[in-house]
């Protein structure tokens, strides 16, 4: 066999592992969000669930949960506006939080359901919160991965000087010019497994990086910290908070109180040993809990 047949063959074979590993997991498509096409991979049939991924990540995150939540839901983990195959307009305000709650009911609206369970990670979790908080009767229920509520996390930058060291990556995010020191190999220092550290290295190079940071210019907050005055309202439905203990940019101080600031019943389960991506650290501990709690 000649090398260059052999590259071929290779190369080939690489493409076909890169286009079908969505396969593997569900179907491909994408909605509509006022002219931004969000990018989705679904699979299972039942009530509708939406899974939204944080920074740096896409749909891919969800991997280890979408099986056995398939099982019971009909799944659909998108990317967000910015990330591998969604679309990425460019401007700080079209990353503003508004715009990332309406691709979630665009999406919703798109599997012709009036409501769905929402999941979120990081900023995928800002972004539930928020879609339960603005669009109460589109959020079933809610399960947050890593993400304090607003108020937790407002509280702590202005009082815990822990939380504002431990913030100043956002800081640094939030200067012009972020964006051109970031590369795609660099971003993927996360994902432990090498399979799945080549599918990121793709994802983000066909990602914008003024996009990723972009959620950090137009949504967090910045110094002086203070805590605003006028309140958010209460979360209407039931929610579940996961949170891996060893979360350096996430202090755990964030999540008390979280009870005071939801109407329904709050389940907050805490993983020692697991760090900010704890869908993919504990990850058979996460669905197991996920699974139980959505099912009983």
């Amino acid at each position: 066999m000649s090398i260059t047949l052999l590259a071929t063959l290779c190369l080939a074979s690489f493409l076909m592992t890169v286009s079908t590993y969505a396969d593997e997991l569900g179907e491909e498509g994408y909605a509509d969000s006022n002219g931004v096409k969000i990018h989705y991979v679904t699979a299972g049939e039942g009530p509708l669930l939406v899974m939204i991924h944080g920074f740096p990540d896409y749909w891919y995150t969800w991997r280890e949960q979408m099986p056995a939540l398939a099982a019971h839901f009909k799944v659909v983990a998108i990317d967000q506006r910015g990330y591998n195959k969604s679309d990425q307009p460019g401007g700080v305000e079209n990353y503003k939080v508004d715009k990332l709650v309406g691709d979630v009911a665009a999406v919703v609206k798109h599997f012709d359901a009036e409501k769905a369970v929402v999941v979120g990670h990081d900023w995928g979790g800002m972004v539930a919160w928020s879609c339960a908080m603005s669009m109460p009767d589109m959020v079933d229920r809610l399960v947050i991965l890593n993400l304090p509520h607003p108020n937790g996390l407002m509280r702590e930058l202005a009082n815990n000087p822990d939380q504002q060291k431990a913030s100043a990556y956002a800081r640094s995010f939030q200067q012009e010019g972020a964006a051109s020191a970031l590369t795609a190999e660099a971003l993927t220092f996360w994902v432990k497994d090498a399979d799945a550290r080549a599918k990121y290295v793709e994802a983000f190079q066909q990602s914008s990086f003024e996009g990723m940071l972009n959620y950090y210019k137009a949504n967090y907050p910045r110094e002086p910290y203070t805590i605003p005055e006028t309140s958010l309202p209460k979360v209407k439905c039931s929610v579940l908070m996961i949170h891996g203990l060893d979360d350096t940019a996430l202090l755990p101080g964030a999540l008390n109180d979280t009870w005071q600031w939801v109407e329904k019943d709050l389940t907050l389960v805490t993983v020692p040993g697991a760090g900010h991506f704890v869908q993919q650290d504990a990850a058979e501990f996460v669905t197991r809990t996920m699974v139980n709690w959505l099912t009983q």
